[in-house]
């Protein structure tokens, strides 16, 4: 590769990596890889003081092979046309390697979303809604969002009350999108199931010993040095959930700057430091560095970037020196870094697997309001009293007195967040299976990156094959 490749044809250049070990016809990968449909829109905000600004916004379907779509909703400043219909890309692959059946799909709006006020954030919300239901591009059968970098609950309640408007008798209205609040239909646990699942997916790489013996690490999270970018709702989750673990925050950088303790810090203290300040700069547990991008720099067991794309480019790939990159965001490793990488020996949890988590999560919430039942509400009272007397007669037979703790650990029905972590545990570790088994049975140096697109690819493709379009 010569030059910066555009995002989309980095994404592109990883499939073709890919591609040719799967065997299908090139016409067949040439439709897996393109993307099906973009729009473009543009409206007129008025703001709250009275001025007209024109809003740019775009919704991406990558890929129509199965219906209906899925992807978040950004809202930031530097979006374009190429990075959208990147990141649709990187959710068809992202939903075929967890077995989520749903095309990808992205959307953004053109926007600095401090720049705005709720009021204003409302309405730009709710005109994006219109639109999109205006070309069809959102539906429970259609085009499913959900939350992304600069959105969450609030915009996914304002899209979900928009488009049942709308939809007037439309009674799965509410599975137009995911991510919303519980009270509008979420579910429980959809908040941290990104981190979550960066922290399972990492979790499970770190427990084969042969690849651990190869980074000169010892298997399982705690005790591992970790720097995080990003503490964001993915950042701060994947950073609770690692130190809850016994793993060592040795570094958190945002773009604000970047902190440092090579003895760990606390990352709930962090957080209630930026709160109370807007920054993570001074804190009192760590030292600020000179610059954020120097916390990618330093030392340790795993890098979790999870803020935006090309964070890790050949730029400063030769002074990375983390043995595992753990791929929280879309896209943070460019392509020719991630080649450099690799050859270095660094281990590269790919994003297209890592931070599933979220939409797998997502196809959680979009079968719940589909069947109208909570998780959890028609077993849970059941499996109470089921484990109850299990207690009871284990009780009468040996004599042992079965405490309150022993029920409190034991007798008790899974609730929705119960339901929801040990699908998204499944998932995150038997796709990472079918990865490890692609990456160490293909006769080629190959890195994770290039067998979870193999694998797909490999699931898009016979899709097309069992439809009988391609032979």
């Amino acid at each position: 590769m010569s030059g910066v490749l555009k995002f989309f044809e980095q994404v592109n250049w990883n499939f073709d990596k890919a591609a040719r070990y799967t065997g299908f016809d090139p016409g067949l990968l040439e439709q897996v890889k393109s993307c099906n449909n973009v729009y473009h829109i543009t409206f007129p905000l008025e703001r709250d003081d009275g001025t007209i600004e024109v809003i740019h916004a775009w919704r991406a379907e990558h890929s129509h092979h199965i219906s209906p779509t899925k992807g978040g909703i950004r809202f930031a400043a530097n979006v374009n046309e190429d990075e959208v219909t990147a990141l649709a890309a990187l959710m068809s692959y992202k939903c075929a390697v967890v077995d989520v059946p749903f095309g990808g799909a992205k959307g953004c709006v053109k926007i600095s979303k401090h720049k705005y006020s709720k009021a204003e954030l409302e309405r730009i919300t709710r005109r994006y809604t219109f639109e999109l239901h205006k070309k069809n591009f959102i539906g429970p059968s259609s085009d499913v969002p959900a939350p992304d970098y600069g959105t969450g609950p609030q915009e996914m309640a304002w899209i979900v009350d928009t488009y049942k408007t709308l939809s007037v008798n439309e009674l799965d209205a509410i599975a137009c999108v995911t991510g919303k609040p519980v009270s509008m239909g979420g579910v429980d646990g959809r908040a941290e199931a990104t981190g979550l699942g960066v922290f399972y997916g990492t979790r499970h790489a770190c427990s084969f010993q042969d690849d651990m013996d190869k980074l000169g690490l010892a298997t399982g999270i705690e005790g591992k040095t970790v720097i995080v970018q990003g503490v964001g709702n993915v950042g701060y989750h994947a950073a609770h959930f690692f130190q809850e673990a016994g793993a060592k925050i040795i570094c958190i950088t945002e773009y604000e700057g970047a902190i440092y303790n090579p003895d760990g810090m606390d990352i709930e203290k962090v957080m209630e430091h930026r709160k109370a300040i807007q920054s993570i700069l001074d804190f009192p547990d760590a030292k600020n560095l000179p610059d954020r991008n120097t916390g990618l720099e330093i030392e340790c067991d795993i890098l979790i970037p999870a803020a935006l794309e090309n964070q890790i480019t050949m730029n400063n790939a030769e002074r990375i020196n983390a043995k595992i990159i753990a791929e929280a965001a879309n896209g943070p490793v460019s392509s020719d870094a991630n080649e450099y990488l690799h050859k270095k020996g660094v281990m590269i949890i790919p994003d297209i697997y890592l931070n599933a988590g979220g939409v797998t999560v997502s196809y959680f919430e979009w079968v719940k309001n589909l069947s109208h039942v909570r998780f959890g509400r028609l077993t849970k009272r059941f499996d109470d009293n089921f484990h109850s007397s299990i207690l009871s007669t284990l009780q009468d037979l040996f004599g042992e007195k079965i405490t309150p703790e022993h029920v409190k650990q034991m007798g008790y029905g899974a609730s929705e967040k119960d339901l929801v972590y040990a699908g998204l545990e499944e998932t995150m570790m038997s796709s990472y299976n079918h990865i490890r088994d692609t990456f160490k049975t293909v006769n080629d140096d190959i890195d994770l990156r290039t067998a979870a697109f193999i694998e797909s690819i490999r699931k898009i493709a016979q899709f097309y094959v069992d439809k009988g379009i391609f032979p």
